[in-house]
């Protein structure tokens, strides 16, 4: 597969084919783990990098990434 200059990802045509095969409610819930994925990677980053921080400082800084700092 060819990417053109700048383009970073591609999706396979075999996982384009699955997903579409999906219905909205289960494409939905494939995001929805997606995204809780995410905020559990960040916010263990976060707590390794920074022991000392509690847990509203930990919400707060895992909500301003996910947000890109529109938080």
């Amino acid at each position: 597969m060819r990417l053109d200059q700048g383009q970073i990802e591609a999706v396979d045509p075999a996982l384009a084919d699955v997903l579409r095969r999906k219905s909205g409610a289960e494409r939905l819930a494939i995001a929805d783990g997606m995204f809780v994925f995410a905020r559990q990677l960040i916010r263990s980053r976060l707590h390794v990098e920074h022991p000392e921080w509690d847990d509203p400082k930990l919400g707060a800084e895992t909500a301003r990434r996910l947000s890109h700092g529109a938080i």
